[in-house]
């Protein structure tokens, strides 16, 4: 029993998953953050109370020894008052140490560390289940930026609160028991001292937390300019533009600085303001008990307690004021990410989503249309039946609808109009990652991870052996160069790092490691989306006869603007505008003579679009 109270794990479930979505108002966002840590965050509000308490009366503690000196013969002292001694020593050595102990560890080794990683758990789940035009319509970093800046500042939110807030409350409430119990007289003027400090607090606070607000905002901007120029950085460097992103930058970083005069501005005034007035309580209480004492209205240890007591108080105006600084400050930041994280997913599953049973593969689009709130673009009123482990070839030119025909498959976005079936199933009856379990994809731009190897194509199948990784690398023509691969830190072959998206790898590379991604996936459905376009001649012969095994008894959609890839198909279909415009076999389409002939006419070197070189 006394391990698991002593484990801070387990007081807060950082995994435990909410299954509303997080709210758009402040309050309720913070509570939604910290739901499921209730408990710990009560057990360190209760110890900080109780220290709080117990070191305003160890502050007051003084007064009453001085009496007790005052009062006693010195050869009567401990034989008189030994019980109030020896309890004012335990006390001292052990209920202040034992409080302090409590209420350091909740908020230390529980409340902090529990609280920062279980927000920022939550907050990278919503966040990875929004749509992907959400991340497209913004920078990663600033996304990123995000997610750290909240899920900080809500713990820090949180143990100021209890630490500082809760504390100080208790503090300044047994202060006022402690003078009231002197004099009431003095006791109003704590009542009416802490009136005050409210009403400084409530006008410099708001204010605090707007200016917080918008320098958050310039940070998250400049940090996702630069993360933005960093990924891109071989674009900077090839097209000489050093000077262009420079100035990005110094625009981004002189709003930042803007923005950061003006939160520094009102923090001077705010604390300026502060050493003036918790001055004044030592002022006051100390005048109203010399006063009563030249009255002989309270005693010599009397005067010395409500002293302590107020100059206590008056010290810790200044750290509870500037707790509250940070709070407000750390609220702006909330505020801030809220508005950026907290936005409804745009595409969610159904309440009776069921998975996707995937026996045969057939796939059928029933008068589909997605055009993306626009004349131009998209697909429109597309019907096509591709029957069970049939080979699908797609052709057009770009902006033909191509790529808006997977994205609406694998349900990147639902259709404006008519359905999709796989295997007689709505995809919009079915869990999205039911579906895409069942969908294996290469893209032209292929992804990879800043991980091993070994990871990036096991990332199709977590869990795989390293035979199975293996395999797969060798059916995609990897092997030989993953088991050549050195990294910076001297790690090789399937444990080299790839760097970031890839970037140690040719795009030949890159795109024979997503071939062997989705050949150890080994889903019923395969998409190629350009999925040679990166390779060679040679080595396209090489994949091309892989890709022949690795199609067999799956149902193939492939796009290709290199038209000797999908050459061996079953069937072709030729897209513009958005429509199917032709259909047919390789054979077939050349002897009609249409549009597709026409783009095996104007081939050279195998790409579509490239006029023949007289």
């Amino acid at each position: 029993m006394a391990a698991k109270i002593f484990r801070p794990t387990s007081w807060i479930n950082i995994y435990r998953e909410v299954e509303t979505a997080p709210p758009r108002k402040l309050w309720p966002f913070l509570a939604w953050c910290l739901d499921g840590a209730y408990v710990a965050l009560l057990i360190a509000a209760c110890s900080s109370i109780s220290l709080g308490i117990i070191e305003t009366y160890i502050t007051a503690l003084l007064g009453h020894i001085i009496d007790v000196v005052i009062e006693t013969a010195p050869n009567q002292l401990f034989v008189e008052h030994w019980p109030f001694l020896l309890t004012s020593i335990g006390f001292l050595i052990l209920v202040r140490p034992t409080s302090f102990f409590v209420s350091s560890y909740f908020q230390s080794m529980v409340v902090s560390p529990g609280v920062r990683t279980m927000v920022a758990t939550r907050l990278h789940r919503w966040t990875l289940g929004h749509q992907k035009s959400y991340f497209d319509n913004d920078f990663a970093g600033r996304i990123a930026q995000k997610e750290v800046q909240a899920s900080n500042a809500i713990a820090d939110v949180t143990v100021e609160v209890i630490s500082t807030v809760l504390f100080a409350s208790a503090s300044v409430l047994t202060s006022f028991f402690v003078l009231a119990s002197i004099d009431w007289r003095i006791g109003l003027i704590i009542v009416a001292w802490t009136f005050c400090f409210f009403l400084l607090m409530k006008f410099f606070l708001p204010r605090i937390k707007l200016h917080s607000s918008n320098r958050a905002n310039a940070q998250a901007v400049a940090t996702g300019q630069i993360v933005d120029t960093i990924s891109n950085i071989s674009i900077v460097k090839l097209f000489a533009n050093s000077k262009y992103e420079d100035n990005a930058a110094l625009t981004a970083f002189g709003n930042l600085k803007k923005s950061l005069q003006g939160y520094g501005k009102e923090l001077v005034r705010f604390r300026l303001s502060m050493v003036v007035f918790a001055s004044s309580i030592f002022l006051f209480v100390l005048a109203a008990c010399l006063f009563l004492w030249v009255q002989n209205a309270i005693s010599p240890g009397a005067v010395v307690a409500a002293g302590s007591v107020a100059l206590r108080i008056m010290m810790m105006a200044g750290w509870v004021s500037f707790s509250f600084m940070t709070i407000y400050t750390n609220l702006g930041d909330i505020q801030d990410a809220m508005e950026t994280l907290a936005v409804p997913h745009a595409m969610v599953d159904r309440a009776n989503a069921s998975t996707l049973n995937v026996s045969r593969g057939g796939i059928k689009f029933d008068n589909v249309s997605y055009t993306y709130g626009s004349d131009v673009g998209g697909i429109r009123t597309i019907s096509l039946n591709i029957k069970p482990g049939e080979k699908l070839g797609v052709v057009g030119a770009s902006g033909a609808g191509k790529s808006t025909l997977v994205a609406t498959l694998l349900r990147l976005q639902d259709p404006e109009s008519g359905k999709i079936l796989i295997d007689g199933q709505k995809i919009t009856d079915v869990t999205q990652n039911s579906l895409r379990q069942c969908i294996s994809m290469v893209t032209q731009d292929s992804s990879m991870f800043n991980r091993t190897a070994r990871e990036n194509i096991a990332y199709g199948r977590p869990g795989a052996s390293d035979k199975d990784v293996i395999n797969a690398a060798k059916k995609a023509g990897a092997h030989e160069f993953i088991i050549a691969l050195v990294d910076n830190r001297g790690r090789a072959g399937y444990d080299a790092y790839l760097g970031e998206r890839g970037v140690k790898l040719s795009g030949g590379q890159r795109q024979r490691i997503a071939l062997a991604r989705a050949i150890i996936k080994d889903a019923p459905i395969l998409v190629l989306d350009e999925a040679t376009s990166a390779l060679d001649s040679e080595v396209e012969a090489v994949i091309q006869e892989s890709l022949e095994a690795v199609m067999s008894n799956k149902t193939v959609l492939a796009i290709a603007h290199r038209l000797s890839t999908i050459s061996r198909m079953d069937r072709i279909i030729v897209m513009d505008d958005g429509r199917i415009i032709e259909e047919g076999t390789h054979a077939s389409l050349l002897r009609n003579k249409g549009v597709y002939a026409n783009f095996w006419d104007r081939q050279s070197g195998g790409f579509l679009g490239i006029d023949s070189v007289a």
